[in-house]
């Protein structure tokens, strides 16, 4: 059986890659891959399948997705006029570096899909070269994967490791919260280093002239939130079935070679990594170790995470262009984090 489930990740890991019609549909592949690789492990059944719809934060980060992107849409126009005020008043690196914090703190709240939306609008309205623009969107996704895994309400991998950990709301707060509030500000720092240093000038934008934009309807946002809860579902389905993998073999590996081996993370999804790795039978640190290597090396590479894919296609930055910019990034922080977690032991 299990060399079987071990196919089949290996099938859920590279097809998004190379097969576009499943990398734009990847929720709905994810959700079907985690019916059929449960029903190979023998963990469909109706205890697990209570267990996964009775998690009140699948709920939550579902209707979180919704609402909050009706309500972006309408305040779309306040936002940009907001941007044109914090032009004329700041230095174009004060903004860099508020955009960088301010939405990595945001999206653990507002979930990193919208952190991605904002970010993306955010960025078309500044007055700011194209390519200051990728390298600001890169590390603003990195900001934005660490804060989102502070509650589980931000992303999809936060909710799936509260629910496999069956731990509280704060939980994930309390493991990782120094390390990711740490590195998101550093993150804005290197914001602030990769832009001009002159001031930029007025936008001059007036209420009636901000430029309309390709508004989304309600059905279209009713199907992303939809996609989300089948996202969701599927991955917590997918880690019940790589339960014995877990219990087989990585529970054995040294807390190094778990880092190390995460840095996979830059081409897979890391919500899908952590549901498939992240079990209860796991010391506190192999659990911290693996979700700081998924979260840094997440940001590395566009298929290592919703928001990437997201800031990406509407920015049109190729997969080669963000690797230039991201694995440099995430190499730096992967080591930085290695020295605080291994030698500093902190």
């Amino acid at each position: 059986m299990i060399p079987v489930i071990i196919a089949l990740f290996v099938c859920i890991a590279v097809l998004p890659l190379f097969v576009k019609f499943i990398e734009r549909n990847v929720e709905i592949f994810l959700f079907i891959m985690g019916i059929v690789t449960a029903v190979v492990a023998g963990a469909m059944n109706l205890q697990n399948i209570s267990h996964i719809f009775e998690n009140p934060f699948l709920y939550v980060i579902t209707a979180a997705v919704f609402f909050i992107s009706l309500l972006f849409g309408i305040l779309e126009k306040r936002l940009v006029l907001a941007v044109d005020f914090l032009v004329q008043h700041l230095r174009m690196r004060v903004i860099v570096f508020l955009i960088v914090v301010v939405l990595g703190l945001l999206s653990s709240i507002i979930t990193a899909i919208i952190a991605a939306l904002l970010l993306v609008e955010i960025l078309s309205a500044l007055p700011i070269g194209h390519e200051n623009k990728v390298q600001i969107g890169i590390v603003s996704c990195f900001s934005i994967g660490l804060g989102a895994a502070l509650t589980p309400i931000g992303e999809p991998l936060s909710t799936i490791v509260i629910s496999k950990l069956h731990q509280n709301f704060f939980y994930l707060f309390y493991l990782l919260g120094g390390y990711c509030l740490v590195g998101i500000l550093l993150l804005g720092l290197l914001a602030v280093v990769l832009m001009p240093a002159n001031r930029a000038g007025k936008m001059n934008i007036k209420s009636d002239e901000v430029p309309e934009r390709e508004r989304e309807d309600v059905r279209s946002i009713g199907i992303r939130a939809g996609k989300i809860f089948l996202f969701v579902v599927g991955l917590d389905l997918l880690g019940l079935a790589f339960q014995p993998v877990i219990n087989t073999y990585l529970i054995h590996w040294s807390n190094q070679l778990l880092y190390v081996v995460n840095v996979v993370s830059a081409i897979l999804d890391n919500a899908t990594l952590a549901a498939a790795e992240v079990s209860p039978v796991m010391s506190v640190m192999q659990i911290k170790t693996i979700l700081i290597s998924l979260l840094i090396s997440g940001g590395m590479m566009v298929t290592g995470n919703i928001p990437n894919i997201i800031v990406a296609t509407k920015m049109k930055v190729s997969m080669r262009k963000w690797a230039v910019i991201g694995l440099p990034i995430g190499a730096v922080f992967l080591a930085g984090y290695a020295v605080v977690l291994f030698l500093i032991r902190v």
